[in-house]
């Protein structure tokens, strides 16, 4: 798996607690971080479509995270990651910039899954990724770290 996002993760309290998250992944997550572009909105957003897809893998699954995108609970991310991982391709996950994500992400997309309506900080968006990729990977191993108790 890897995540290909715009931006660098600076030491502080987002790193460690992607580092906390990301380091118990199995297979592991490898990050290709992309400094962003400059320019006008529109030539950041292209530049950054370009250089985002052109770490992934013709025959990847993509997967973007977009605030645009579907939002789907944990169990569902969880039957996705392992569909995903079972069909044997590559899996890409997409963080894009501070100008938002290029259509031709958006287009390459296999899935584009959103945290929620609310608009989040991009690194914390890595931390909730790695979060939810160690939890779909807890639920798929039926380890107790993924709690079903919310009351009816």
């Amino acid at each position: 798996m890897k995540l290909i996002a715009i931006g660098r993760l600076k030491s502080g309290p987002e790193k460690e607690l992607f580092e906390r998250y990301s380091k118990r992944l199995r297979p592991s997550l490898s990050v290709v971080e992309i400094s962003p572009s400059k320019g006008s909105v529109y030539e950041q957003k292209r530049r950054d479509a370009l250089s985002l897809l052109e770490h992934c893998p013709d025959n990847a699954i993509v997967v973007v995270l977009d605030e645009g995108g579907k939002s789907v609970g944990s169990v569902q991310f969880a039957e996705n990651i392992r569909g995903w991982q079972e069909s044997g391709r590559p899996i890409c996950f997409i963080i894009g910039g501070a100008e938002g994500l290029d259509k031709i992400v958006l287009e390459r997309a296999d899935r584009v899954i959103s945290f929620g309506v609310m608009t989040w900080p991009h690194m914390l968006v890595r931390v909730m990724l790695a979060e939810q990729i160690f939890r779909a990977q807890a639920i798929n191993l039926n380890h107790p770290y993924h709690k079903e108790t919310r009351p009816d």
